[in-house]
Order: C-alpha cells, then sequence, then structure tokens
C-alpha cells in the first residue's frame, strides 16, 4: 500500500504540474483530475447505472436494520448498496471490499482528496488520474468504473463514506463481525488467527475480519474493539495493569503529606 501511495503522490504531482502552468498557485492547482466521458455509465451493470437525481440525495433519513440497529439513508449508502450489489452478482464482495480499502487510503492523502475536489481541474484530467489509481493498485473494472462515477457525478467527497457503508453492506451479506486490534508492534499471523477465533466464539459470528493498528501508548500488550459502533472492548494491554496498579497504589496522602 505504501508503493500504491508513492506512485499515486508521484502521479499527482506530475497532473498538478501540468495543470497548474507558471502563474496558477499550487494550492489551487492540486484540486482536480480525470475520468471517462458520460458515455462510460451506459455501459455500466444496471445496479451501477445511478441517476442524477439519486446521486443528488443529501438529506439524511434514518432507516431500522434488523436487530434495531440504525444506519443513515443518505447518498453515500445509496452508491455503497450499488457497488454491493454488482460486487454479489459476480462474486467478487472479497475483492470489492479489498479495493475500497486501498481506495479509502488512497483518498485519506490530502492532497488525492483536494484534487479530485477542484473545479478548475478538468472531468478528463481526474479520470486519467483514476485510470493510474486502478491500475497501480490493481483495482477490479467495476471498481473503476465506479470511481469513474463519482468524478463523473462531482461526488468524490463521498468517498470515505461510502467505504464505510460498504462495509457495513459488505457484513450483513457475509455475516462479518469486525474487529479492531491495536498493539504497540505488529501481531503475528498466527496470533491474529487466534484473536478472531475468540472473537468468532464470542459473537457467534460467521466469519471474523481482523483490522489492525499501532498503539504506542499501550506500552505492549494488545488491546480488541468490536461489536455494534466497537461497542465492545478487551483490554490486555500493559497499559491497563499499570494503571490498575497505580489505583491500587495512591500515593496521594504521602504525597500530600511532605508536600505540605
Amino acid at each position: 500500500m505504501a508503493a500504491v501511495l508513492q506512485q499515486t503522490s508521484a502521479a499527482l504531482q506530475r497532473r498538478t504540474l501540468a495543470v497548474r502552468g507558471p502563474s496558477t498557485p499550487v494550492s489551487t492547482a492540486i484540486r482536480s483530475l480525470p475520468l471517462r466521458s458520460s458515455s462510460s455509465i451506459a455501459a455500466l451493470p444496471g445496479a451501477l447505472r445511478l441517476s442524477r437525481r439519486s446521486a443528488a440525495v443529501s438529506v439524511p433519513r434514518l432507516r431500522r436494520r434488523r436487530g434495531g440497529a440504525i444506519m443513515m439513508d443518505t447518498a453515500a449508502g445509496s452508491y455503497a448498496q450499488a457497488l454491493a450489489d454488482v460486487a454479489s452478482s459476480n462474486g467478487t464482495l472479497e475483492a470489492t471490499i479489498n479495493d475500497m480499502e486501498k481506495v479509502d487510503k488512497i483518498f485519506s492523502d490530502e492532497g488525492v482528496y483536494l484534487y479530485f475536489s477542484n473545479p478548475t481541474v478538468g472531468l478528463d484530467k481526474k479520470k486519467d488520474l483514476v485510470r493510474e489509481i486502478a491500475a497501480s493498485s490493481d483495482l477490479q473494472p467495476h471498481t473503476a468504473n465506479f470511481l469513474n462515477i463519482l468524478v463523473e457525478m462531482k461526488r468524490t467527497e463521498l468517498v470515505q463514506e461510502i467505504v464505510k457503508e460498504f462495509e457495513a453492506c459488505y457484513n450483513r451479506i457475509t455475516g462479518t463481525e469486525v474487529a479492531v486490534v491495536s498493539s504497540v508492534v505488529p501481531l503475528e499471523s498466527q496470533h491474529l488467527t487466534q484473536i478472531a477465533k475468540s472473537v468468532q466464539r464470542l459473537t457467534k459470528a460467521k466469519n471474523v475480519r481482523i483490522k489492525t493498528k499501532l498503539d504506542p501508548s499501550l506500552v505492549a500488550g494488545f488491546t480488541i474493539r468490536y461489536g455494534s459502533s466497537g461497542s465492545k472492548f478487551i483490554d490486555m494491554s500493559v497499559k491497563k495493569q499499570l494503571d490498575e496498579i497505580a489505583k491500587q497504589l495512591d500515593f496521594s496522602d504521602l504525597v500530600g503529606s511532605l508536600v505540605s
């Protein structure tokens, strides 16, 4: 992924220089990129041929899922569901969730986000960058087409929200529980497998996906967060143990007597 981000950054820099010209500020030139012609939409699978009217939805409505969980019925949710429908129909849900994780990391880069958001950058240039991103990230054709639609509809600002909604669709379709494991250093694959099995026993989920994060403040050990909106938390870190020891060894009275 680091290599992909570097390639994207290099491509973005080249396009910024080409768009900027000698008198245009860099900060302004960074905000645009290329795609395909609008005719490409007609060739997409039905689930992705979203109308401009549906794409313009911006007022959130609440919709209740099974089990009482509430999700926002927004443009991001509509796009995510359309992509999930396509991925389900062609049997590429696993590959598509991996694609969307790559897209999320790429668009978390401020330079990339601003470039696609820049109204002064032409549509063709933005589509060209999408093609470069798709090639360097090895995205599936329907994922690349999906990004092209967002560019044409001028909705790239929704990318990261769409990723979240797509993950929710994926989890619902596949019966998957997501567990976020934080540790000071990367854990070995066998340890992550053990954690996944433990979470599966606790949740009775059909599948478990592990996401990892590095957190130096933990000192050692790890934490696991899972459940609806991360409501369940298991703390196996040294930091927790040190905090508990600190509570047990309350020296406040002693310190106060020494100060007075």
